[in-house]
């Protein structure tokens, strides 16, 4: 996430978002992403998703990290370089959503809603709906005064195809042969 934010070439659609609201309340971005992550997982509700370890953790460590992240790592400055963050970034977010959700603890608030969606309605793809997903939450955070760029689109476009090849790659097996996105 710092990667993509440090490059300075567009946020991924929930930190455009995420910044849209810290930018609009005064609190930091990292708090943000905790406090927002709470009415996410109310959306889990009709998709009957459950939380997990992984569901709590994610919620209050990507936050700290982020703001963790933000305070060292320093701005992308060439072109070249900011190129590196942000596809380095996007590579690394879609591995970490391929560990977490797969480690069988409990998507994020955010991916829950991915999992969810693809759950209750299995004819979707991951994909698909990963994507749908960012593209809704990038309309709200652009109107809301967030970041977008180049790094915007490619995140959105690249994020869900990324997370349908390293979930089955990442998962791990078990003795329920459910994949790690039905829990």
């Amino acid at each position: 996430m710092a990667l993509t934010i440090q490059s300075a070439l567009g946020l991924n659609p929930w930190d455009v978002f995420h910044q849209g609201l810290a930018e609009a309340t005064g609190i930091s971005f990292g708090w943000v992403v905790i406090l927002v992550g709470i009415p996410v997982l109310l959306l889990w509700i009709p998709l009957r998703q459950r939380p997990g370890f992984g569901t709590v953790a994610n919620l209050v460590v990507v936050g700290f990290a982020v703001d963790g992240a933000l305070a060292v790592l320093p701005e992308g400055g060439t072109i070249p370089a900011r190129v590196g963050y942000l596809v380095g970034g996007i590579l690394l977010n879609g591995l970490a959503t391929g560990l977490y959700i797969g480690s069988r603890f409990g998507p994020g608030p955010r991916d829950g809603l991915m999992t969810g969606v693809v759950g209750r309605f299995p004819r979707l793809s991951i994909r698909l709906v990963r994507t749908s997903i960012e593209v809704l939450v990038l309309i709200v955070g652009f109107f809301l005064g967030g970041t977008v760029g180049i790094g915007t689109i490619a995140y959105a476009l690249a994020i869900g195809p990324l997370a349908q090849l390293f979930l089955p790659l990442c998962t791990v097996r078990t003795g329920d042969a459910r994949p790690a996105l039905a829990h």
